[in-house]
């Protein structure tokens, strides 16, 4: 099944309760939440508290995909705001395995995420030991960007290993999709799929109609 997954970064945050209401009653179960320090990537946006509080008030998954340095010093926050599942960039931190076992010890899922300039060969060694794959189509910082193409020979890889070993985990694309494409990211093996500024209009989140078969 593909899931789209609403970001929240470029949503009005004034209106953020409704717009969940929205996206809960058009049938969207994943939420995906930009966690950003302003070290690891240029812009600075919120912490586990957005998480804690939107799961007090909503049922819904949400996934924190965390873009900052050090990101073993944050997880346990996340885990205990209870976040579905949490992602850390390979790029961002040296205790990758133990940042792996320590979600997983705590029954929360696990995603790993490279840069578009990361080689997809380093994800290799983790394809038995996590849940989910994040490949960025942009440069993790801001919305609003257009998706890299050649980042979707990722996607189509990791596509590649899953079937050969017969395993499950997901394969989530985050970066410029939109109605162009959404066929193509879908084509090359992802079933996760983050949109962010494509499902916002002045601020106000609106519904996609994505019948016609992309899926």
């Amino acid at each position: 099944m593909i899931q789209i997954l609403p970001s929240i970064l470029t949503a009005d945050f004034l209106n953020l309760a409704s717009d969940i209401e929205v996206m809960k009653q058009s049938g969207i179960e994943w939420i995906h939440i930009d966690v950003m320090d302003g070290v690891f990537v240029p812009n600075i946006t919120f912490g586990h508290k957005i998480v804690s509080d939107i799961k007090k008030h909503f049922d819904i998954k949400c996934d924190a995909h965390l873009m900052v340095v050090e990101p073993e010093k944050h997880i346990d926050n996340f885990i205990n705001a209870d976040a579905d599942i949490i992602t850390v960039h390979v790029e961002a931190t040296t205790k990758l395995d133990e940042i792996i076992q320590r979600i997983k010890n705590a029954g929360v899922k696990v995603g790993i995420s490279i840069n578009p300039d990361t080689n997809v060969d380093i994800l290799r060694k983790y394809i038995f030991d996590v849940d989910m794959f994040l490949v960025m189509s942009v440069f993790p910082g801001y919305g609003g960007q257009k998706l890299i193409p050649e980042t979707l020979d990722k996607v189509e890889q990791l596509a590649k290993w899953r079937d050969e070993k017969n395993l499950s985990y997901n394969i989530e694309v985050d970066g410029g999709v939109k109605k162009d494409n959404i066929g193509e990211v879908v084509k090359r093996g992802a079933d996760m799929i983050v949109v962010g500024s494509a499902l916002y209009n002045d601020g106000k989140f609106e519904v996609w109609d994505v019948s016609g078969g992309v899926f």
